[in-house]
């Protein structure tokens, strides 16, 4: 499989796993599995073509690990991400002293009014490393990335969940617990 057709199955298995199961006419357990079988039938009855092998390539080399196989392989759900109603079952987990947001400069009165909010999406989405931050930033533009001081935040009480491919999650961040960069 070519990195275009890599491409394109995992932006359409973002799309169907985490925010409309219904566009194919697919229905996510309330941890938000799917039956591989189903997933694939249905993607095909809806024109986008897919096999078990497809499945499993994206799956395994994906840069970002958005997505889990079940242990026997026959179901699969998004990490993370979701605006569809699942539970995860993520336990709670002590985050670093700090965690990073990227994000874009036309994002930053509103997280100066507001701090970080979840929007549309279950939580905030957090990295481990500048680099990571600095990569999902970079997706809508220039990356501008700020420092949250996570251990502060569960001290205070605020929980924290790891995903396995190690995107860590919280409801929210207070404006208490960001350090901004200066902008020049």
């Amino acid at each position: 499989m070519n990195a275009q057709e890599a491409k394109r199955i995992s932006k359409f298995l973002s799309y169907v796993l985490r925010h409309d199961p219904g566009s194919i006419g697919v229905e996510l357990s309330p941890a938000g599995w799917v039956p591989v079988e189903t997933l694939i039938a249905a993607a095909n009855r809806h024109g986008s073509p897919l096999t078990v092998e497809q499945l499993h390539e994206v799956v395994r080399t994906s840069d970002k690990q958005r997505f889990a196989l079940s242990e026997d392989g026959l179901q699969i759900r998004a990490n993370q991400g979701h605006s569809v109603s699942v539970e995860l079952g993520y336990e709670p987990a002590v985050p670093p002293e700090l965690l990073y947001h990227g994000t874009t400069a036309k994002f930053l009165d509103a997280i100066r009014r507001e701090g970080l909010k979840k929007g549309r999406r279950h939580h905030v989405h957090l990295s481990a490393t500048i680099e990571t931050a600095t990569a999902v930033g970079g997706r809508r533009g220039k990356p501008v990335i700020l420092a949250v001081r996570a251990a502060e935040m569960h001290r205070a009480g605020a929980p924290f969940y790891v995903t396995p491919n190690k995107v860590w999650l919280t409801d929210a961040v207070p404006i208490g617990y960001i350090d901004f960069p200066k902008l020049r």
